[in-house]
């Protein structure tokens, strides 16, 4: 009897511990997976670089070498020499700096500070991660090389000169930029002719540009800065789109509305300046005029709004607290977080405008500007609600992480660099097949050749590829149904512009590697 109770008591106490050990085995993988979970979705120092990203990159921040106008410096685009050097002459003005907007050789003020502000925005988020694979300083550098032309645009406060040529005389030639012999007309807003976007755009890149060289040349900032706060008050003061005082640049240019560049521009000057006056301009009555809430938009060169929601949330996640609490910003943070719904794909607000194979598709023209535009705006906001540690984005209902964004950012980033019906990368010199047709003047004439306006255009009729590669050029993209028509008459897919090159740059930035963003531009 004794010795049977006993062993049933060893039983007993076996039992006890084995289900003891599965308790505690089950506890143990439940945090490990926890942890795993929380890892990807908490903020922390850099990660491995993505290699992919990195490489791709590089070769992105070189087509701002392609498009430089002027006397170059330390130029490292082999087929590439001087040009425009005599720009704003006839009114005794240096305007041969800044850069081709696209694949002809116009110099259009707009788009041009739009390039610059998205660049020194992913120069401030991302400066790291550009620091890491060496490209912060040609960031830097081409940079100045658009703002020290904005700059000398701005020759006194109320005039700004936003564009260099005349698109029917320049388009009616087909040269090299180191050749051409066309008139080079300037075009100037005033208080005669007010241009409020083109104004505003212009003090939101100055003002963006003077954090970037804050730290690093301060005199040169606060200049950046001057020009900035004086082309906002213009902007403000003389309300008028140019669109309607200079009807020639609808052609190629059209402005929508200048209510988003005035919102967009008063942001970045309160990020530069810390001034509770430009907050308020954007929390009072010209947010609730212009801010247009709860009405997710795409961002584009011509429409900021998204990108306000997006760098007025920072400010909610990041800045002091009677600030961060307004109810007005909260608006600003939740149209960003309906933009960010419309984005993934699994929300119940995803938008429809994809292509089967789920790029971001709105319009045959330009057409990645808008999912290469959303990537960056979506892998923001994912590094925002990683700081901040915010776990959780609620989109009607549905819930979704940082990660959720982050990979989303990254399904539009694989699709431009080659994971496509097509095999093929649209950033020209990246992998084994890429637009060998780019409509790209520069590109598409050999180095050593001399060409008038009119003989140059047997180049663009040549069914030899490109002569001369344009490293870094984001092309048009494809139609609807994922396809593409390599071809250099084919302006529609296959040409590159300016602009689109600062959003794929400050996307790839951001993708180098995993890491939280800085809680300051300051």
């Amino acid at each position: 009897m004794g010795k049977k109770s006993r062993c049933k008591g060893c039983c007993g106490w076996f039992l006890v511990l084995i289900v003891l050990a599965t308790i505690a085995f089950g506890v143990f993988i439940t945090l490990i997976l926890k942890n795993k979970k929380s890892d990807s979705d908490a903020p922390g120092p850099p990660g491995s670089n993505a290699k992919k990203y990195a490489n791709a990159l590089k070769i992105a921040m070189q087509f701002f070498d392609v498009q430089k106008s002027g006397k170059l410096v330390d130029n490292k685009i082999s087929w590439r020499g001087d040009s425009a050097l005599k720009d704003g002459r006839q009114e005794k003005l240096d305007l041969s700096k800044g850069m081709y907007d696209a694949g002809d050789h116009m110099k259009f003020g707009f788009p041009l500070a739009y390039t610059a502000t998205v660049l020194s925005w992913s120069i401030l988020e991302y400066g790291d991660q550009m620091k890491t694979v060496n490209q912060l300083e040609p960031a830097q550098d081409s940079l100045k090389w658009i703002t020290d032309y904005l700059i000398n645009a701005h020759p006194s406060e109320n005039v700004l000169y936003i564009q260099v040529g005349s698109p029917k005389a320049d388009h009616s030639c087909w040269d090299r930029p180191e050749d051409m012999t066309e008139p080079r007309p300037l075009t100037q807003v005033n208080t005669s002719s007010p241009g409020t976007e083109v104004a505003a755009e212009t003090a939101a890149a100055m003002a963006s540009a003077s954090l970037v060289f804050k730290s690093i040349d301060s005199t040169y900032s606060s200049l950046l800065l001057k020009h900035a706060t004086q082309l906002f008050t213009f902007a403000d003061k003389h309300r008028k789109s140019y669109s309607i005082s200079i009807p020639e640049v609808k052609t190629y240019y059209n402005s929508t509305g200048y209510g988003d560049e005035l919102l967009w521009a008063a942001s970045w000057l309160y990020h530069a300046t810390g001034k509770q006056s430009y907050f308020e301009y954007v929390t009072g009555e010209n947010g609730e005029k212009f801010a247009n809430w709860g009405s997710p938009t795409w961002f584009s060169w011509d429409n900021k709004l998204a990108g306000t929601q997006v760098l007025l949330s920072r400010v909610s996640f990041f800045g002091p607290k009677d600030v961060s609490n307004s109810d007005i910003l909260q608006k600003y943070r939740k149209s960003a977080e309906a933009v960010m719904c419309g984005l993934l794909p699994e929300s119940s607000t995803a938008t429809s405008s994809r292509t089967d194979n789920g790029l971001i598709w709105v319009s045959e023209w330009n057409a990645l500007q808008q999912p290469v535009a959303s990537s960056f705006l979506a892998l923001l906001y994912s590094d925002y609600m990683l700081t901040s540690r915010t776990t959780k984005l609620s989109c009607d209902g549905d819930t979704f992480t940082p990660s959720d964004l982050r990979k989303f950012a990254i399904s539009q980033a694989d699709y431009v660099l080659g994971n496509n019906p097509m095999k093929m990368s649209y950033l020209v010199g990246y992998g084994d097949k890429y637009p060998e047709f780019v409509h790209h003047r520069g590109a598409s004439i050999p180095a050593d050749t001399t060409t008038g306006c009119k003989d140059g255009f047997k180049w663009l009729e040549s069914d030899e590829p490109n002569p001369n590669v344009a490293t870094g050029a984001l092309v048009g993209g494809p139609f609807l149904n994922d396809t593409y028509h390599d071809l250099r008459n084919n302006s529609m897919q296959g040409e590159p512009s300016t602009y689109n090159s600062a959003l794929i740059v400050g996307l790839l930035s951001g993708l180098v590697s995993t890491s939280s963003v800085v809680q300051s531009f300051t």
